[in-house]
């Protein structure tokens, strides 16, 4: 069963999501209190900050069974340089990890994001 529920933080509504007994959070509600017009960016950027990478492998490590920790660990010691790029969905695609779950809202309701 899907539930939608919204909190306010200052000021700013932030969409909390359950999926089968799962909590998502939305990040692009949290980074629209930095700045509105380009929460793309701040998600963007806040992914490829190393102590983000290995925050969300170490949540993989414990809750996901399908995790692989030697093909993260490559895409690990890649996090932080300039050239390194991650995105929810490319994290979601490419890994198929469990921590982020993308979806666009449309009405209130989410949808997920299918390959």
């Amino acid at each position: 069963m899907n539930k939608n529920k919204k909190i306010n933080v200052k000021g700013v509504d932030i969409l909390l999501y359950q999926n089968n007994h799962e909590d998502f959070i939305s990040l692009t509600d949290i980074a629209r209190h930095k700045d509105p017009n380009h929460t793309d960016d701040l998600v963007k950027n806040w992914m490829r900050n190393r102590n983000t990478i290995e925050l969300l492998g170490f949540w993989e490590t414990i809750y996901n069974p399908n995790f692989k920790p030697v093909e993260f660990e490559g895409f690990r010691k890649q996090a932080g340089l300039n050239s390194f790029v991650m995105t929810p969905k490319r994290w979601i695609i490419h890994w198929q990890y469990k921590i982020l779950y993308t979806a666009i809202v449309n009405f209130n309701e989410y949808t997920r994001n299918e390959k």
